[in-house]
């Protein structure tokens, strides 16, 4: 039986609500939050109109990209762009806005149409990234860049304090690649040191070198981890450097 979206709100006023108490935030237009809750599926089957949440999920997007690019530049604003980019994207993808949005339990708020629903979409993170990027972008419509930034801070920013050693170390090859590349015109190399162990737990040691000098070691159960961390080493050892000399 086909609905409006006015219907929708007051059938769903509970569910409403109670996203609401979870997010902290009270819509003064609850059309813009429940059409971040529609399903293209829910709407193309029930809705008048069918309008759904893609739209909002357009602008959700480009406001999630502004907000943590925002956090990330206040919380380290000496690190270079490449990387702040790199911790971006590892935050704000599908697997991540999926997490977030398990958080707010937002697929239990969600209109799906019928086989959508039966087919497990509420825990699909494809559909439950774009519901949160949704509800950012309905925040952002109702209350302005500044509650929406207040509503991502309040959840990315205890994940990014809890993550920050891993976050800011992550990919240090490419780290290393881009300060040398920048500086050198020239790109680090890496080198097998040493291989020690049985055949099933062997511990590699490997060294970061550029030209003759060895900027960083690192030693790890298989040869990749082991050059991260020897990347890792070289940057320690750069910037201790470069603060020396300044």
């Amino acid at each position: 039986m086909a609905t409006t979206l006015h219907a929708l709100i007051q059938d769903n006023a509970q569910s409403l609500q109670l996203l609401q108490q979870r997010i902290r935030y009270q819509f003064t237009d609850l059309t813009l939050l429940q059409v971040a809750l529609i399903h293209s599926s829910f709407a193309f089957e029930r809705l008048n109109g069918g309008r759904h949440n893609e739209t909002q999920e357009f602008l959700g997007d480009a406001v999630l990209d502004l907000a943590v690019g925002y956090i990330l530049f206040k919380r380290f604003p000496r690190m270079r762009e490449g990387k702040l980019t790199r911790i971006r994207s590892g935050l704000v993808n599908e697997t991540g806005l999926a997490e977030r949005a398990r958080e707010i339990d937002l697929g239990s708020h969600l209109l799906l149409g019928k086989g959508e629903d039966v087919s497990g979409g509420r825990e699909k993170s494809s559909i439950l990234s774009c519901a949160y990027e949704a509800l950012v972008g309905a925040l952002f419509l109702d209350g302005g860049y500044d509650k929406a930034l207040l509503f991502v801070e309040r959840f990315f920013s205890p994940l990014i304090d809890q993550r920050q050693q891993q976050l800011v170390r992550s990919d240090a090859k490419s780290g290393l690649q881009e300060l040398l590349q920048e500086r050198y015109n020239e790109g680090p190399h890496y080198a097998l040191d040493r291989e020690e162990g049985p055949p099933h737990a062997k511990i590699f040691t490997v060294s970061a070198r550029f030209h003759d000098q060895i900027l960083g070691t690192g030693r790890a159960g298989n040869k990749k981890e082991a050059e991260q961390q020897a990347a890792g080493a070289a940057l320690h050892k750069l910037a201790t450097e470069e603060k020396s000399v300044s």
